[in-house]
């Protein structure tokens, strides 16, 4: 496996995004989650993507699915890896390893509403580890900054955009 398979690809979109920028936006990006029973929801995204969510049992769910905040660490932590597991292949850097943790620390009293306690995930922590062959310590180290500083994902969350709510009573 490698990840230098993405090169063609990465290349061609590269230069299609040059001469029609308008190709690389995707003005309806979505995901949909619908509340079925208990804690539990079901999201789908708009070519087929499903998830599962749910909270542990000590906060009144059933366990039967990933919880939210575990989801959001894991977009980080995976758009972070496609975003140097991307870098690398245009740069012709073959990858032996790469994982990318994210951890956080939470405080559930904000969740049941309870005063002055917050519901932000906190301490964030990226640990990323990495190997290529033929690459040095400090290629390696700017490819992991780089992954980070371009990824969609962490690029929202530093960015803190307003998000616009919409609600229709059913």
């Amino acid at each position: 496996m490698s990840n230098l398979r993405a090169k063609d690809a990465l290349e061609r979109a590269h230069r299609l995004f040059l001469e029609k920028p308008a190709a690389a936006k995707r003005p309806n990006a979505m995901a949909t989650a619908v509340w079925r029973d208990g804690l539990l929801c079901e999201v789908a995204g708009p070519t087929g993507e499903k998830a599962t969510t749910d909270m542990p049992e000590p906060m009144g769910g059933s366990g039967a699915g990933s919880n939210p905040g575990w989801l959001l660490r894991a977009g980080i932590a995976s758009c972070a890896a496609t975003a140097i597991a991307m870098r690398a292949a245009m740069l012709g850097i073959e990858l032996r390893t790469l994982e990318v943790n994210v951890q956080s620390e939470s405080d559930a009293r904000g969740l049941l509403g309870i005063p002055d306690a917050p519901t932000t995930l906190g301490n964030m922590r990226m640990a990323i580890r990495i190997a290529a062959e033929g690459a040095d310590e400090a290629t390696l180290r700017e490819l992991a900054a780089w992954g980070e500083a371009n990824s969609p994902v962490s690029c929202t969350l530093r960015d803190s955009p307003v998000v616009a709510v919409d609600v229709t009573i059913a």
